[in-house]
């Protein structure tokens, strides 16, 4: 009996040619992308020195096994591992992403693109190390800008008309796809060879969305992106070590990622891969202000500003509206208990109550000694959301990306406040002028938290010249982030 399955391999699935030959052959142009990246740079690598003074995140770092040596490896920004570039970019994405404090971009699906910086400084600062010790040219800061610039047009673009949360999967998939992309190509890979890695990122098996949601929202939310880039820098590896690549491992029939995990359905672009340039680092979303859900940016902007009104009448509240757009709903509407910091910090309700109870919105206020606080669960049942259709059109609309929300407050004795209404946040590409002096505040105060006055001076002269920091070398520019005095971590420092 012979069979029906044919054994022919065919050519690569069209989207794996495409991603391949827009990281080999576009050349960037634009000066704003750079500008942009060297921004990203900024605070991606700020929030990671935040996130190393919470010990639920520290403990995590380090070597797989304890006392490993690895010569010229990569060294971990803050810390003074030096680790094999798998490892290290675990640590780095985890610590990158772990208060959900660095940039964000919106559409059908969502993410945070700077979570490739975990892969892509590791994997070119474990290059250039090498590429000294054997004599060689290493790795230059522009080449991991430009990474970034091409890592931040994959995942975003593949996201704008892709929603992978609503088949139940992480977006994290779209970190593995971008990193494994620029990564085998930051190492020397051939366009076939940055095909055939796409082919694995897609191959592999994609992580859940279930540690992100009620009942089971967790800590793995705060690593999965350092685990989505690392695993991206084995499959570079694998790769180019002539690991096989998998030509229809998006098409194939009933076995392919479509049929398998996208209910047979094929991606759809609203930017053709072939106009793909620095759209999305152009555009990206900085989280200036708050550690929250971006969804939920507006809102806590809004009840920052009704804090002074309300803040001595909070008990005298009858009910808070906040209309919002359908995304906010899906993600951050939430009822009931919250078991942990995980929870909180994606509940709508939580964030607003904080920042009008307090006048403030701190990673540390999403922590069990703040959270038992009666006003805030008090308050959070009076907190109802409500989709405004015409706010979710704006969420799509590519000329406008808004972000909005709006808040009612309603007192008991029957005064109602006028509605505050806020489209886009202060980390909005149309914010810009007004969100960078805060963006830059937000990196010097990070850089305390971990370094000296003069490594802080330092770093900050550095970020200022920014002609002189693209010129630098990799392994340079990441030794100037090993401290100086080794201290263990202080507490989280709240803002105020």
């Amino acid at each position: 009996m012979s069979s029906l399955i044919p054994d022919t391999r065919p050519q690569p699935d069209q989207v794996l040619v495409d991603i391949a030959d827009y990281v080999v052959n576009r050349k960037i142009e634009s000066d704003l992308a750079y500008e942009t990246a060297h921004y990203c740079l900024m605070d991606s690598l700020g929030c990671a020195m935040e996130a190393l003074t919470y010990p639920a995140c520290s403990r995590l770092l380090g070597p797989v096994v304890n006392g490993t040596i690895v010569p010229n490896g990569a060294r971990v920004p803050g810390t003074r591992f030096q680790l094999d570039p798998v490892q290290a970019a675990f640590n780095l994405g985890t610590i990158i992403r772990w208060l959900d404090f660095n940039d964000t971009w919106l559409a059908a699906e969502w993410g945070h693109p700077s979570d490739n910086l975990g892969g892509i400084l590791a994997v070119a600062d474990w290059s250039a190390r090498n590429a000294v010790a054997e004599g060689g040219q290493p790795l230059m800061m522009r080449d991991v800008l430009t990474a970034m610039i091409k890592a931040h047009e994959i995942q975003g673009c593949l996201a704008l008309e892709n929603s992978f949360n609503k088949v139940g999967l992480d977006h994290v998939v779209l970190v593995k796809v971008a990193s494994v992309a620029v990564i085998t190509h930051l190492l020397g890979g051939s366009r076939d060879q940055i095909t055939d890695a796409l082919s694995q990122a897609w191959v592999d098996g994609q992580a859940l969305r279930t540690y992100r949601h009620a009942p089971n929202t967790g800590s793995r939310k705060s690593w999965a992106a350092g685990d989505a880039t690392s695993r991206a820098v084995w499959l570079a590896l694998m790769t180019l070590k002539g690991e096989m690549g998998y030509s229809t491992a998006l098409t194939a029939k009933t076995w392919g990622f479509y049929d398998v995990l996208f209910k047979g359905q094929p991606f759809r672009f609203q930017r053709r891969i072939e106009q793909w340039d620095s759209y999305v680092m152009e555009n990206i979303l900085f989280k200036v202000s708050f550690p929250a859900e971006f969804h939920s940016q507006t809102a806590a902007e809004c009840a920052m500003q009704l804090h002074p009104w309300v803040k001595d009448r909070i008990s005298d509240i009858e009910r808070i509206t906040i209309r919002t757009h359908e995304a906010a709903i899906r993600i951050i509407d939430k009822k009931g208990p919250l078991n942990n910091y995980a929870d909180r910090d994606h509940c709508i309700q939580y964030i607003v109550a904080v920042a009008l109870i307090f006048g403030r919105l701190a990673a540390a206020d999403y922590e069990d000694t703040v959270a038992a606080d009666p006003r805030i669960d008090a308050l959070r049942e009076k907190i109802t959301c409500v989709e405004d259709p015409q706010f979710t059109r704006d969420y799509h609309d590519p000329a406008k990306r808004s972000i909005a929300n709006g808040l009612t407050v309603e007192f008991k004795d029957g005064e109602r406040l006028d509605e505050v209404v806020m489209e886009y946040p202060i980390g909005h590409r149309l914010r810009r002028k007004e969100g960078i002096p805060l963006l830059e505040a937000k990196f010097e105060t990070n850089l305390a938290r971990v370094f000296s006055a003069e490594q802080q001076k330092k770093i900050i002269d550095l970020y200022l010249d920014r002609e002189g920091l693209e010129k630098m070398a990799v392994n340079e520019f990441v030794d100037m982030w090993n401290p100086d005095v080794f201290r263990e971590p202080p507490a989280p420092l709240a803002r105020s």
